[in-house]
Parts: structure tokens; C-alpha cells; sequence
């Protein structure tokens, strides 16, 4: 068991190191989000969603072409 100073450089250690270690979740999701809709600006996770939000949120308009 550590005593004095020595617990409290332990304390301060172990807290920077799971300070650091924590990322944001919005910011992971922010790079992972790549397809954009041009009407409403949504972004989506995959091409693949693409034809389904159109027919949902967009049904008068043509889903432009997936490319890739």
C-alpha cells in the first residue's frame, strides 16, 4: 500500500490517463457520417441508405445516383 505523497501521485496519474483516454462520441460519429442529402442536408451512415430515406422523406423527388 502507498502512503502520502506516493498515493497522491498515483491518484493524479491514473486521472490524466483516463482523462485522456476518453473520446468524444459525436465527433466519432461526425467522421463515420459521409453521404449528405442535398434537400434537407441529413447525413447518413452509408450510400445504401440513401434510396430508403428518399422514398420516405423525399417521395416527389428522383434519388440521385449511388456512385462507388
Amino acid at each position: 500500500m502507498t502512503r502520502g505523497k506516493q498515493k497522491i501521485e498515483a491518484q493524479r496519474k491514473n486521472a490524466e490517463k483516463n482523462q485522456k483516454s476518453k473520446g468524444s462520441q459525436l465527433e466519432a460519429r461526425a467522421v463515420g457520417l459521409t453521404v449528405t442529402c442535398s434537400i434537407c442536408k441529413v447525413q447518413l451512415a452509408n450510400k445504401n441508405q440513401l434510396p430508403d430515406h428518399y422514398s420516405s422523406k423525399h417521395p416527389k423527388e428522383k434519388c440521385p445516383a449511388v456512385s462507388g
